[in-house]
């Protein structure tokens, strides 16, 4: 049987995609861009950054940054 993912789970997933590739701040604006900010925001963001704390995404960050100036 198919099983078909809901629009939210295919956003989620698209939004990781974003996270991994792309610095945080280009991602906001490229939400903002695409007009696809409707909906529960506080709710997503609770659940894409359930298991972080400030120090964990910092370092996310950093390390993508280190990553992208290597290239």
């Amino acid at each position: 049987m198919i099983q078909v993912k809901s629009e939210q789970q295919v956003l989620q997933e698209g939004l990781q995609i974003l996270l991994s590739n792309m610095e945080p701040s280009a991602v906001a604006r490229f939400w903002a861009a695409c007009s696809i900010g409707t909906g529960d925001y506080l709710k997503l963001k609770d659940e894409l950054f359930a298991q972080e704390s400030v120090a964990s995404l910092y370092a996310k960050i950093a390390a993508f940054q280190a990553s992208k100036r290597e290239v």
